[in-house]
């Protein structure tokens, strides 16, 4: 359930609400916090501001009686953070490290020095295949349908972040880092790396393309390579 739907942008994933829940409710706890110790902060400012105290003297914090006013907001703060890490580490755990049974079609997702390469499953819906589809800075995807993605990255870091989908991998040299996302409406969305990656970051924008069954089948089967006859 979605109860903290602060942006516009679409909640385009499955895990999507889930993420913005997390975000939600630490923007609420922090902000909790924050409007109630900015006034007092001010409030000292200006009661004890130069003109009306005495030369500063040196305080250890030692005293019970001062003490208390670390102490006792640090155990009320912690409270909260224990309840931030509880929601937090069940949405990773779900997100990041337990992936949906197999059998799903995998997805290769490439990261260079500008741009994004994917090699899609075509008709046999197997990766590494005589069929597969290559594009560059087009994904394809079929709606309501799982897939783990295989990201790379051939050169330094970068970042695989679909926005709307609140999917975000560091890619990282020499590893192949696995995943999962799925798409639940129809479109044309945003792709961006959010790692700073070299001159050309800013300039290897890409799109995640969502189609419903029959056109990601359509697709697939236009794109697909021609199978290769063997010469007698």
């Amino acid at each position: 359930m979605d109860i903290f739907n602060f942006t516009r942008l679409p909640a385009l994933s499955s895990f999507a609400d889930n993420i913005d829940n997390v975000i939600g409710w630490v923007t609420v706890l922090v902000g909790f916090w924050f409007i109630l110790s900015e006034p007092v902060f001010f409030y000292f400012i200006f009661k004890y501001r130069k003109q009306n105290s005495p030369k500063a003297a040196y305080i250890t914090g030692e005293e019970p009686e001062l003490h208390k006013w670390i102490s006792r907001p640090h155990a009320a703060v912690l409270v909260f953070d224990v309840f931030i890490v509880v929601i937090g580490v069940k949405v990773w755990n779900d997100v990041k490290l337990s992936l949906p049974p197999e059998p799903l079609p995998h997805v290769r997702v490439v990261a260079q020095q500008w741009a994004w390469s994917f090699v899609h499953p075509g008709p046999d819906g197997q990766l590494d295949t005589a069929d597969d589809i290559k594009t560059v800075d087009d994904l394809h995807i079929q709606a309501n349908q799982k897939y783990v993605w295989e990201l790379e990255s051939r050169d330094v870091l970068h970042s695989f972040s679909i926005p709307a989908m609140r999917m975000k991998q560091d890619a990282v040299p020499g590893r192949v880092i696995k995943g999962w996302f799925d798409a639940n409406a129809a479109g044309v969305y945003e792709i961006q790396c959010a790692e700073i990656c070299g001159i050309g970051h800013g300039l290897m924008p890409a799109k995640v393309h969502v189609e419903d069954a029959a056109a990601h089948t359509a697709w697939m089967q236009t794109n697909a390579p021609a199978p290769r006859i063997a010469a007698n």
